[in-house]
This record gives C-alpha cells, structure tokens and sequence, in this order.
C-alpha cells in the first residue's frame, strides 16, 4: 500500500486530485471510508482547530490508523489549518500524516519565518510527515455565508510562491487562486486556472521538482473549475462545508421520519448517507469516473 507521499506524486501523474474531507465525528467518518473504499480510492481526512479539540486528536489518529490497517487500505490523516507551533507538535506527536501550518494572513515575510520554524519542528518530530504551507487568505468559515468574507487576499504571484516552497521547504502548497472557504449564496467565485498553470510552471522551473499544489475551499466550487484545475496542476483538493450541510441534512431527515427515536444508531444513519453521497460524487470527479 502506498503512503501519502507516493499517493500524492501518484495523482500528479495521473492528472487527478486526492479527495481531502473533514470530520468532526465518527459519522462523517465513516461515510468518508464507506465512499472511498466503495470506488477504491484513496482518501485524507482533516480535522480543523475545532474538530480536532471535540475529536481528540490522538483519537482521530487511532481511529484512521485502525482503518487503514484493518482493511489495508489507503486512508491518512491531516491536520487542517493549524496556526501555532503547540498544534502541529500534538498532531505529529499523535500520529497524523501530514500537516497544514497556515500563516496566510501575515505578511510574506513573516509567513516564511513561521512556516519555516514549523516545518522544522515537525521533521524533527517525524523526518517523514508532510507539511503544506498556506500563501493567501481566502476566508477561514466553513459556512454558507450570503457574501465574500473580509480580507481576502490577491492571487498568490509566482515570484512569491517560489520563494515561499524554497525558503520554507514545504512539501506541498495552498495558494490563493480564486477559491474561498464556505459556500456562498449567490455563488462562489471562478478559479483563476491560468495561474494554478502558473503557478506550477514558476515552482518546477524553480525548484527543479513537482510541488504538489493543495485546492482549499472546494465547496461551492463548479464541477467545470474542478476539473479544470486537476488538469492545470492541482493534486488535493478540500471539502467540509458541503459534509456539514449534508450533516444536518441527514439528520433532519432521521429525526423527521423518526420523531420519537432516541437511540442514535438509528438516527444517524441518514447522516451517513447523505455525507457519503457528496463525497462519492466529489470522489469520482477528482479521480475521473
């Protein structure tokens, strides 16, 4: 079985993204490893700040772990937006796959510095873990929101991309390109695709090497823009605000049919299948089916 690293160059190759989805509970769990066992794909789950603190992250880590070795099957575990040095030493230390260290709302400059200071610290933890860096910001809600969220950034540059993956030695890169977390209601922006190719081009020529490039606030986004930007150069791409949505959904529709049921096993199942549809669907875009 391949493991995140190989998983990843393994896309790029193939011109498809790894589904990236967030859970809060065993529910989205396991409509998460149901959906992808089901069309044998790989997967990462992602635990935020908050998901992480209701979840536990040593529990969250066991949990994935159990997975994938029982069913010798490729699912890992990420560490979704951690902002502080304290976070990404409990999520190597725990056990997680990889981690997300996003210092987007600082300056280039200090982004660097912290960035740098964080993927130090988590290699000398575990040389093999995969840290992502965040250059931008683009919204921090995982919500249905009626408009865009202040201060959101410019596009990333080329320039600063490329010194931000060499200064920092980050493994894998979430810029800004359009995208932004939540789902607005009138409709979420289009997806600058030419920079994504830009993008790409400026960190090979660079770095010599294929970065890995990581699509953030996947939900909202046009089917035509996802497929675009797999085929301009992103490998990973993130969904949570469309697994809550269909959360509540589900669990709505287990108390409407079941109006006096108290024991959870029977109601939650419709949460489960209303996340596991979304992320069959998200799945077999990204790995085109």
């Amino acid at each position: 079985m391949s493991n995140l690293e190989q998983t990843i160059k393994s896309a790029e190759k193939n011109k498809i993204a790894v589904g990236h989805f967030n859970i809060s509970d065993l529910t989205a769990l396991k409509a998460i490893f149901e959906a992808a066992k089901e069309l044998d794909v790989p997967v990462v789950i992602g635990t935020s700040r908050g998901e992480a603190d209701f979840l536990d992250r040593r529990e969250a880590a066991a949990l994935v772990k159990a997975l994938r070795e029982e069913y010798d099957f490729p699912i890992f575990l990420n560490a979704d937006h951690a902002h502080s040095l304290k976070e990404i030493k409990e999520a190597v230390e725990a056990g997680y796959d990889a981690v997300l260290f996003d210092a987007g709302k600082l300056s280039l400059d200090e982004n660097i510095k912290q960035t740098k200071k964080a993927v130090e610290l988590a290699k000398s933890i575990n040389p093999d873990i995969l840290i992502e860096g965040e250059l931008g910001y683009i919204g921090s809600s995982s919500k249905v929101m009626d408009g865009l969220p202040e201060g959101l950034s410019n596009l990333t540059s080329l320039e600063d991309a490329a010194r931000f993956v060499e200064e920092t030695g980050v493994d894998l890169l979430a810029p800004a390109v359009g995208n932004v977390h939540g789902i607005i209601k009138g409709g979420n922006p289009a997806l600058d695709i030419n920079r994504i190719k830009e993008i790409k081009t400026a960190l090979r020529q660079a770095q010599g090497k294929l970065v890995p490039l990581v699509l953030h606030g996947g939900s909202g986004i046009s089917d035509s823009d996802f497929e675009k930007a797999i085929e301009a150069g992103i490998s990973i791409i993130h969904i949570n605000t469309e697994l809550r949505v269909a959360w509540r959904k589900g669990i709505e529709e287990g108390l409407k049919e079941n109006p006096g049921e108290i024991a959870p096993y029977k109601v939650l199942p419709e949460a489960v299948n209303e996340i596991k549809m979304v992320v069959k669907k998200r799945l077999k875009l990204f790995n085109k089916f």
